[in-house]
């Protein structure tokens, strides 16, 4: 497929008028929507503004690709805009754009697709290219350029393919010997510049030979520049290099273990997380996708050189990646959405079962054989038993790799075991992870000799033992503590003052939903729903309402407040309709666990005012569970119904107003 089958004349801004980042995002955008080629532009537009969050699409050189992958794109395109006067776009040099090209991908884009989109990232490396598209006046000769520049490409690649040097491009041959003949077929006329001596693998006088991982949060442009300019400038400076690509495809090129072996260093230039267990042990540069556009030479200098710290499970840093790295809270955030991306999946497919096996149970009764299936699959026997476990594994695999993930699995069902809930298990998945990386630091000066037990037995032993007996004898019992006492003290409170006993409950079926606070007031109006004369119901209201609230606010909020929840959370807010409905608070553990404040502060407001008001009204509720299933049981039906929707209603108002939007985050 051809660059221009996608870059369209009909969508061309010749002369882009905006003055600023966003006007010019809104300008490329109208562009995309005239044509046809989007179906929501406020969609594709929050998709944008969220990939300029995790960086500026601004590379530099007077070039912006702002890009996005979604639903709200009907065909593949890209926009070219040239603007005269230029745009602060935030670009990493901080010089103005001049040069725009706006990729619009549909989730289900084909392959052939990303290809042709990875080859138009590929040719804006190119600065003569670039000088002659600044020069270009109308969209014919913009074409042209294109089309031209490609077919040089595709000829060059033809010639090394036939020259045996496709080792130095992605092909099948790596190493040192396939990347010197690439050197003379594509670089030959460059003046080499002097580079250290190889310290390891091969001869004094072979090339230097590196490695290397590209990787950015959508997979589209930014993977496959960062690759051609690593390649491009190794061929100038006569070191052999080997680039793995983690795309929209997934990962290409995967770097072989002898390649790890030898090389002298290796770059990670990514923004999003990669394989790192199998750097062990290997100088390894950690930089932000952008550097590897921009900073090529520097990279592979220190790579050659070994000037880079040796990767220990994650626990090394570049002293001089500065304000480049990370900071704590956005590490723990990205740690936390690993556990819940992942959980995530568990969270729909168990609820949505569950919420049908009450529907079932009303009109078939609890002895139907499709009630039990469907309680056995979607509930604590099935789906809904692995959403801790889940959590707090893949907490503690962001943490220290694929080591982390036993330890912090296991962490995670302790919780479940102990009644410690959602927040137990972000504690094993965060314990879990930080014992390992200290496993790391602990065994970094056992002899080589030993390195291979490491993942295979010392990790595993060692973080299993220390992380479950931090459990065992800390966490369990702090929270079976916890456990207890509340139920000690809604005991002692009694029914004397209903509402304020209404509050409290509803509010506590929201503070961890599904951990020991929830659990509590659950057992507690259990336990007043079966005692000698005490069959009404009356707390059961409460704790229902309450727990009804959670995943109904979380509903309404991503449905009248689109523009502060990403694509993938308003798909998961139209769940947490049925998931409320259904009396199942868990659903609304995602956007908990993911913004703790916000999230839960709102919804235990609206969860103890839905619990106050069934007190307030005098409302029963004759049965344990099923949410609006059984609400007709209810003495006042329809007072309880009002209860539950007052509630949600405040809770997702507060949170829609107090969260921010997406571009602010």
């Amino acid at each position: 497929m051809r660059i221009t089958d996608l870059m369209i004349k009909e969508t061309m801004i010749m002369d882009l008028q905006a003055s600023s980042k966003e006007a010019a995002i809104d300008e490329l955008i109208a562009s995309l929507a005239a044509s046809g080629r989007i179906n929501d532009p406020a969609k594709f537009k929050a998709a944008i503004l969220k990939r300029e969050e995790q960086a500026s699409t601004g590379i530099g050189g007077g070039i912006a690709m702002p890009h996005a992958k979604t639903a709200a794109v009907n065909e593949p395109t890209v926009v070219f805009a040239k603007s005269g006067q230029g745009v602060d776009y935030d670009a990493l040099d901080g010089e103005p754009a001049y040069l725009f090209f706006m990729i619009a991908a549909p989730e289900g884009a084909g392959n052939t697709h990303l290809r042709t989109l990875a080859a138009l990232s590929r040719l804006l490396i190119d600065s003569g290219f670039i000088a002659k598209l600044k020069e270009a006046k109308t969209p014919d000769e913009v074409a042209a350029l294109f089309d031209a520049k490609q077919a040089e490409e595709e000829a060059a690649k033809e010639v090394e393919s036939a020259a045996g040097t496709n080792g130095g491009t992605g092909g099948n041959k790596s190493g040192p010997s396939a990347n010197r003949a690439n050197t003379n077929v594509t670089g030959g006329n460059a003046a080499k510049k002097e580079v250290p001596a190889a310290v390891s693998g091969g001869p004094a006088d072979a090339e230097p030979f590196v490695v290397a991982v590209t990787a950015c949060p959508t997979g589209i442009a930014h993977t496959f520049m960062a690759e051609d300019a690593l390649k491009k400038k190794a061929r100038e400076m006569g070191v052999a290099i080997r680039v793995e690509t983690n795309g929209s495809e997934g990962a290409q090129n995967v770097l072989t273990a002898d390649e790890i072996r030898r090389a002298q260093g290796v770059i990670v230039a990514a923004d999003k997380n990669v394989e790192m267990a199998r750097f062990e042990g290997k100088p390894v540069l950690q930089r932000p996708v952008s550097d590897g556009i921009r900073k090529p030479e520097e990279l592979i200098r220190k790579a050659v050189s070994g000037d880079a710290p040796i990767y220990r499970g994650g626990g090394a840093k570049s002293a001089e990646n500065g304000n480049e790295e990370r900071s704590g809270r956005s590490k723990i955030y990205k740690d936390l959405m690993s556990g819940i991306s992942h959980m995530l999946p568990f969270v729909v497919g168990g609820g949505i079962l569950l919420a049908v096996s009450f529907l079932i149970e009303q009109v078939a009764g609890e002895n139907s054989p499709l009630f039990q299936l469907l309680q056995t699959i979607g509930g604590g026997n099935g789906a809904f038993h692995f959403l801790i476990p889940i959590l707090a594994g893949f907490i503690a695999f962001s943490i220290g790799d694929r080591p982390a993930l036993m330890p912090g699995m296991v962490g995670g069902l302790m919780a479940v075991n102990a009644n410690a809930g959602f927040l137990g298990g972000l504690a094993a998945g965060f314990l879990a992870g930080y014992v390992v990386i200290l496993l790391r630091k602990v065994f970094a000066g056992l002899p080589k000799t030993l390195d291979g037990l490491k993942p295979i037995l010392l990790y595993p032993i060692f973080g299993l033992l220390i992380a479950g007996s931090i459990m065992f004898y800390i966490v369990d019992p702090i929270f079976s503590w916890i456990n207890t006492g509340l139920i000690d003290v809604l005991n002692h409170l009694g029914t004397g003052n209903m509402v304020i006993l209404g509050l409290i409950l509803g509010g506590m079926m929201a503070i961890d939903m599904g951990g020991p606070f929830n659990k509590a007031a659950y057992a507690f109006a259990i336990g007043v729903f079966t005692s000698s004369g005490n069959t009404n119901g009356a707390m059961m209201a409460a704790v229902m309402a309450g727990g009804m609230v959670p995943p109904l606010a979380i509903a309404l909020a991503t449905t009248f407040f689109k523009g502060k929840f990403t694509e993938q959370e308003r798909k998961s807010g139209v769940t947490n309709y049925v998931l409320g409905l259904s009396f199942i608070t868990e659903g609304a553990i995602p956007f908990a666990a993911s913004d703790p404040m916000r999230v839960l502060t709102s919804c235990i407001l609206g969860s103890a005012i839905a619990g106050g008001l069934t007190q307030l009204w005098k409302i029963n509720v004759p049965a344990p569970h099923g949410g609006i299933f059984v609400a007709v049981l209810a003495n006042h039906a329809l007072l309880f119904l009002l209860a539950v929707l007052i509630g949600s209603v405040v809770s997702a108002l507060v949170l829609g107003i107090w969260k921010k939007t997406l571009a602010a985050n």
